[in-house]
């Protein structure tokens, strides 16, 4: 903690660690009121770091009370070591030996939530990236892998379950009533891939023979009141094991793959070799519970944590510069996976809503930064979208680019080449060239520019010669800044369709050797302006361009309304269908907004007649009319609207679904009726995807005005409903809608579930989203309620996340008083804990988007907080980036 916290670590300053660790044997004694630590390391001088005899040994330490230390076997005299409140510094080595530490700690006061806390009765770690540091003494960095042994000793009775990395070599009893367990890991790792777990646990267990026949243990461990909930995530676990072994060729390599679950954890899980900790959330389900989206939601983070065991652990990071080279290559691993477990069509919808809310708002921002940041102050920061998500997409053009098989080649030559080693980037793109005979150093730019790059599409058809010229423009500017950014190399796949019939047309690109014309074609744009000229093309088509989301872009083009209705109907796309569905209502919708929606509104006709046919269209799959008939959300619309007003921008949407409901109302009504599911809940494909359209058209219908007939209809499906996924589907159009019925019920879920921490979540999110004049009233009444908790990430997300994140019209209140409510906050939650005060601050960070009264007070906010003395360093430097 520091009043101004600037130090910057530089990607350009990397040297290799001037020691190495061969091995490391780690001692846990858990006790109620402290732990002791104690560390036996073999170390040597690393020979590639070409550094003086004289320069002292480094290690990471902070919170610790240091007991002892000893050096080949004999105690270090003061003269040889010192301390500063971060390193331990230790003079005049041998090139190698034998350093033991000890040290003492208290987990339980622990609350920042890194390195070995206390969540509830459990003992459990989190050490990515730099938690491991607040256990022991060590070069906490990744490039510094080492082979562990751990034994972990504690009471019998209250932690009868000892866990940690690796196979199980031994089991014993001490005196005193305690007991002990050894864990060896037979790979090497860095220090942040540690993990210890200690409890009254549970296990499911099951078993999956890998492709070579080795049978490999599979458990779960939960607190034993969820012992019910852990077969969805088994499940999940062998689905994804089974599909990297057929897509990747990567096999498990333990005998042993265990997960354990926490209520109290800053991220979602976390890939520790051999033993992922997870959030609740992200392990237990039953479908009185779990919505049809948190089953997903599992099933993908299961998928995640477990492909992480090749990106991410065999093969790891040189330095957290490199950090999407585990956490990008796994999220596109995740989605492919997704994709063909399930519908590809919904899944590249979804990773595109995610990416065009959360991270292109992050690029035009002031904390925007590369998918390879070249700095940063805290690194906890940058565990954001465009590391993650937009790194997934950068990993997904690869593969458009030099095709599905040369990639699988270029995978298996990367993990060849660096299994057991810490790499960078280069290593990756250098693999993908090999195996592809390409030259990709202008592609490396989508790794080392920020931003997100503008395509404007232009065209023009020659009836006469059959000549279509398709011109594209690329521009990339950050904020301030004047000039472009150098060319990206994008790949921009696109198709030309028939204007009268929807058909694509062939295509035969002027100068191609190829002889057989194909309807979809993906060209590579490499300059600030190309043109591409197609032969034989005699009536005007509506071109449909980055097809399949193919480049993380915005698409500039000169489409009609009418281009767009014809789009949203004949698009053979599914992604491009509904873009262009979610272009048309984005124009409608800010056009409600500047012309002062009011309830006189009327919808362009063009706009209702499309709308009805998505509607009435029974060809469509209905998760994708789901999907396709739901308007733009205020996240969108802003970053959409110059010098945005939230209010205005809520007053035209509701105005909006106002019109639509009642234009459509007997079309609602009779696909709702069309949409049911009778029978005992089932969670197949057909089942979710009806549930999701009977959902979003009863959240429609709730917009009628001076009619009762939709709140009857929810109260009736809550009465009704077998599975969590109907009950919120009608209670939060009921609570948003402000029906005075929605309180009897929010008061009966919090009467049943009050023991459930993550049906609470639920419960505070509702709330904390609803669209009322009260709701910030209502917020500060519930964090006086006993189920809410500061110190637990879930509760703060839920509640004060939800409300300045997702619930714009009401955190935006002209008031100001959401801002304020949100100031105190942080600064409460950032002594606590401040990875979550930081990810609250990003609230603040857009407020140059919006109209100038709300730019004042947003403005005047962050310098509130930045004034605000012993800020620490991961808020500071959101803050400070926001201000500049």
């Amino acid at each position: 903690m520091s009043d101004k916290p600037k130090t910057i670590t530089r990607l350009t300053d990397y040297t290799p660690p001037l020691f190495l660790v061969e091995s490391i044997h780690l001692e846990f004694q858990l006790h109620d009121e402290e732990t002791h630590v104690y560390s036996r390391m073999l170390m040597h001088r690393n020979p590639q770091a070409n550094a003086s005899n004289h320069q002292p040994l480094c290690l990471d330490g902070r919170e610790l009370e240091l007991l002892q230390i000893r050096l080949d076997g004999q105690p270090l005299s003061q003269d040889r070591f010192e301390m500063t409140d971060q390193h331990l510094l230790i003079h005049g080595l041998p090139d190698s030996f034998e350093l033991v530490v000890a040290t003492r700690i208290q987990p339980q006061k622990n609350l920042s939530l890194e390195g070995l806390y206390r969540s509830g009765t459990l003992f459990c770690t989190q050490c990515e990236a730099e938690g491991f540091r607040k256990i022991t003494y060590y070069p906490d960095r990744p490039d510094v892998m080492a082979r562990f042994t751990v034994t972990v000793e504690a009471d019998q009775a209250t932690l009868p379950v000892l866990l940690s990395n690796g196979n199980l070599l031994q089991t014993g009893t001490k005196p005193n009533q305690r007991h002990f367990a050894v864990w060896e890991d037979p790979f090497p790792k860095p220090a942040y891939l540690f993990a210890l777990v200690a409890g009254n646990l549970v296990c499911q267990q099951d078993h999956f023979v890998t492709c070579s026949g080795r049978d490999v243990t599979l458990q779960v461990w939960v607190e034993p009141e969820n012992a019910d909930k852990c077969q969805h995530a088994l499940d999940s676990l062998k689905k994804a094991m089974t599909w990297d072994e057929v897509r990747f060729g990567r096999e498990y390599d333990l005998d042993l793959y265990m997960i354990v679950a926490v209520n109290d954890f800053n991220m979602g899980a976390m890939e520790n070799k051999g033993l992922n900790i997870f959030n609740a959330k992200y392990v237990l389900a039953d479908p009185e519970m779990a919505t049809d989206a948190n089953y997903e939601e599992i099933e993908s983070v299961i998928a995640h944590e477990y492909f992480h065991n090749w990106t991410g652990n065999r093969i790891t990071c040189r330095d957290w510069f490199q950090l999407s080279l585990k956490e990008g290559l796994t999220i596109f691993r995740d989605q492919e996976f997704s994709a063909e477990v399930g519908s590809s069509s919904l899944q590249r919808i979804r990773d595109v809503q995610d990416l065009r809310t959360h991270q292109f708002p992050e690029d035009a921002g002031p904390i925007a930064h590369a998918v390879r940041p070249e700095t940063y102050m805290e690194i906890n920061n940058f565990y954001t979208m465009t590391v993650y998500n937009k790194g997934a997409e950068v990993v997904r053009m690869l593969q458009i680019l030099i095709g599905k098989e040369a990639f699988r080649k270029g995978m298996d030559l990367y993990f060849q080449r660096h299994d057991g080693q810490a790499v960078t980037v280069e290593a990756f793109i250098q693999a993908m060239e090999s195996a592809s005979g390409r030259t990709l150093t202008q592609f490396m730019r989508w790794y080392q520019q920020p931003g997100t790059p503008e395509v404007a599409v232009s065209w023009s058809h020659a009836p006469d010669t059959g000549r279509l010229e398709l011109t594209f423009e690329q521009t990339c500017r950050l904020a301030n800044q004047e000039e472009s950014a150098p060319p990206f190399h994008i790949p921009m796949t696109l198709a030309l369709m028939d204007a009268t019939t929807g058909i694509p047309l062939p295509l035969m690109l002027e100068g191609s050797h190829s002889v057989t014309p194909s309807t979809e074609v993906t060209l590579e744009l490499t300059h600030h302006v190309e043109t591409f000229c197609f032969t034989d093309i005699r009536s005007a088509p509506i071109p449909s361009v980055l097809r399949g989301f193919s480049a993380p872009v915005k698409i500039r083009a000169p489409f009609s309304d009418a281009d767009l209705a014809f789009l949203w109907g004949a698009d053979g796309d599914s992604f491009n269908r509904w873009d262009a569905g979610q272009e048309l209502a984005t124009r409608v919708l800010l056009q409600a907004a500047q012309n002062g929606a009011d309830q006189e509104i009327k919808l362009p006709s063009l706009f209702l007649r499309a709308f009805s046919a998505t509607l009435e269209d029974t060809r469509l799959d209905p998760a994708l009319s789901a999907l396709a008939l739901a308007l733009p959300g205020l996240n969108l619309l802003v970053e959409k609207m110059v010098n945005a007003d939230p209010a205005a921008l809520y007053r035209a949407r509701h105005s909006v679904l106002r019109q639509l409901a009642v234009e459509c109302q007997k079309s609602l009504l009779l696909v709702h009726a069309a949409n049911q599911t009778p029978g005992p809940y089932q969670r197949d494909p057909v089942s979710m995807g009806r549930r999701s359209l009977k959902n979003l058209i009863l959240s429609l219908l709730m917009a009628l005005p001076d009619n009762d007939l939709p709140a009857r209809m929810a109260v009736e499906q809550l009465r009704n409903a077998d599975n969590m996924t109907d009950r919120l589907g009608a209670l939060i159009p009921l609570v948003h809608a402000g029906r005075a019925e929605s309180q009897e019920v929010l008061d009966e879920m919090e009467q049943k579930w009050h023991t459930n921490p993550l049906v609470m979540d639920k419960w505070f999110a509702i709330q904390a989203s609803a669209p009322l004049d009260d709701t910030l009233t209502c917020i500060q009444r519930l964090m006086k309620k006993p189920t809410f908790d500061v110190r637990n990430p879930n509760k703060v997300r839920a509640l004060i996340g939800t409300f300045c994140h997702q619930n714009l019209s009401r955190f935006h209140d002209s008031s100001g008083s959401g801002y304020q409510f949100l100031v105190e906050q942080i600064l409460t939650l950032d002594p606590i804990n401040p990875q979550v005060a930081a990810r609250l601050a990003s609230a603040f960070s857009r407020w140059r988007r919006f109209e100038p009264m709300r730019q004042r007070a947003m403005q005047l906010s962050l310098q509130q907080i930045i004034q605000s003395s012993g800020l620490s360093r991961d808020t500071y430097e959101i803050v400070s980036k926001s201000l500049t």
